[in-house]
Order: C-alpha cells, then sequence, then structure tokens
C-alpha cells in the first residue's frame, strides 16, 4: 500500500493501461476485461484487474495533468514492480492534417515545465517514449488496421483553451520537433519510467482541434475512444 494506492501488491499486473479519467477506467473493465475487479478507489481514483485474452490486466486510472500522472506511475512502478505502463488518452490537434478520432501514438513529449527538476534535480524538457513498446503497438496497429500516426506532442501544465493567448505558445515550440498536438501527462510518465528503468508509451485520440475549431462534447468522449483501447489492449498481450 502506498499513501494513494490501496491494492496489495498481487493485485496490480506487470503491464498497467493509464486512463486519465476513472470512469474511462471502469469502462474499459466493464467492457473489454473478463472477470474484472475494482482494486483502488483511494480518492476514486479507480483501478480495475482483469484478465484480455488470457492476460492478466490492470487499468488504473491517473488524473489530470503531469503531478498526478506523476504520483501514480511512480508508486505502480517503484512499490507494485510494475514494467510498463501504456497511457490511453485525449489530446487536442495542432496540426491541420488531424481529424477528430485520429490515434496517435507519441514518440516525444515535451515540455516547458520543471518535472524533471521536481523530481531528481535536473533540467529535461524532451524525454522519449519506450521505443519497444512503440514498435509493438505500431505492429499491432497494422495488425489490427487501426491508423496509429506517429508523433510529437506539447505536455501542457494549462489546459490550452484557457491560454490567453494560444498563438504565443503555438510560436514559441521548438520548430524542429513538429509538434502536432498537446496532452497533459505524457512528459511525467516517460521521464518517470526512465529514471526508475522502467518502459512507458502513450496512445492518443484526437477529440478537439485547434485549426478545424471542431471538438467532441464531453458527455461523448467515454465511448468515442474504442480503436485506441483496442489498440492497446491488443499489444498488452505482445510485451
Amino acid at each position: 500500500m502506498t499513501p494513494h494506492i490501496s491494492s496489495k501488491k498481487e493485485d496490480i499486473a506487470k503491464i498497467v493501461l493509464c486512463p486519465g479519467d476513472p470512469l474511462r477506467a471502469k469502462y474499459i473493465a466493464e467492457n473489454f476485461l473478463e472477470n474484472a475487479r475494482l482494486v483502488n478507489s483511494v480518492r476514486n481514483m479507480f483501478a480495475y484487474t482483469g484478465t484480455y485474452k488470457g492476460r492478466k490486466i490492470t487499468v488504473f486510472a491517473s488524473g489530470m495533468g503531469m503531478p498526478s500522472m506523476g504520483i501514480y506511475c511512480y508508486e505502480l512502478y517503484k512499490f507494485y514492480d510494475v514494467d510498463s505502463i501504456i497511457r490511453i488518452g485525449s489530446c487536442g490537434a495542432y496540426d491541420e492534417t488531424l481529424n477528430l478520432f485520429d490515434t496517435i501514438l507519441v514518440e516525444k513529449s515535451y515540455t516547458e515545465g520543471n518535472f524533471s527538476k521536481a523530481l531528481n534535480n535536473a533540467e529535461c524538457h524532451l524525454v522519449d517514449a519506450d521505443n519497444d513498446l512503440n514498435s509493438i503497438i505500431m505492429d499491432t496497429a497494422k495488425i489490427q488496421n487501426i491508423n496509429c500516426i506517429p508523433a510529437n506532442v506539447l505536455c501542457s501544465e494549462c489546459f490550452d483553451y484557457y491560454i490567453e493567448d494560444i498563438n504565443v505558445l503555438l510560436d514559441r515550440l521548438p520548430k524542429d520537433l513538429n509538434i502536432t498536438a498537446a496532452e497533459m501527462e505524457s512528459f511525467a510518465l516517460f521521464y518517470t519510467a526512465k529514471y526508475l528503468n522502467k518502459k512507458a508509451a502513450c496512445l492518443l485520440t484526437v477529440v478537439d482541434s485547434h485549426y478545424k475549431k471542431e471538438e467532441i462534447p464531453s458527455d461523448a468522449r467515454e465511448k468515442s475512444l474504442n480503436d485506441m483501447i483496442l489498440l492497446a489492449l491488443e499489444s498488452a498481450i505482445s510485451i
């Protein structure tokens, strides 16, 4: 047990899928896993462990933002011996070629924040996903006939809809990184994984677009991400 997780060590699988939303974790457990059972509800951050095609898998909500993700992935890696975490979340598109419901596989996560300095006094603003996990996910996407787009993303500390001038943010992003989308958790996950010598990947579904002025209503998001969920689960059984 930790201050944030009440599970027994044997309750948590070696491979964990991390949606941000606790209700999305519940949705995945009820619709995709067999014999799923609730293994954590501290702070209503729901986690479920069950099987998918015979493979033991845990779905554990991470909450929103790098501090929340940083807590849960650190404790899962450090105290529950989790080997691999695949974040499954949503993102906003910063590239006009991306469409709603597109599935993105993050290659590099960039942040302007200071998560690394806070964790271990390091100056780091760019971190890669695990190459082995990403290769498995891309191979699985081909088998499942799911269009999966490799991309670099911004991991923001502020929900971009609330930023005073989004164009100022876009102008100061490193141009050589070709950042095409934004979310709020991947950097903390990737950095913590590398710090603890573990593995991490991040799949995202586009739910709004800066250029196209489109978005999915919030009440439709929970059930709109099935391609990404299926890709994560099918990949997990090959890890």
